[in-house]
């Protein structure tokens, strides 16, 4: 299986909405205007592709130089457990640079995940929650 890399290119709302929903990431995936929004405001971008086929992708905001945000990170079902999560978190962490954390929030289901994908438990936060 050849997977190919990408943070040159902004995949279409649609196409990440039935990515997020293959992948069962809760998103407001029936409203790609505000997927569009969420990408457009979004300034890294990596995602994943097989065979032209959109199958994985982490959405961040970052400055580069401090932090780095990971907002989104979903892979096709049906590519799961190949590495491809672990490897698109590898290169946010990667073009985000040396100086940058990459900060996620998990929903409850992955928190198993991502130790195993490289990245520790931080018991320090706070949220104020989004109104929808």
């Amino acid at each position: 299986m050849e997977i190919t890399y990408r943070s040159d290119y902004r995949p279409p709302a649609v196409e990440v909405a039935a990515l997020y929903d293959d992948a069962g990431l809760s998103r407001p995936t029936t409203d790609f205007l505000r997927i569009q929004q969420m990408y457009d405001q979004s300034n890294l971008i990596v995602s994943a592709w097989s065979n032209g086929q959109l199958i994985g992708i982490a959405r961040s905001l970052t400055d580069y130089c401090w932090c780095c945000y990971l907002s989104d990170l979903a892979v096709a079902k049906s590519f799961q457990r190949f590495g491809i999560g672990k490897a698109l978190i590898a290169r946010t962490k990667e073009l985000a640079g040396e100086q940058s954390m990459v900060l996620l929030l998990s929903v409850d289901t992955a928190m198993d995940y991502y130790p195993k994908a490289g990245m520790e438990t931080v018991k320090n936060g706070f949220i104020l929650y989004r109104a929808n």
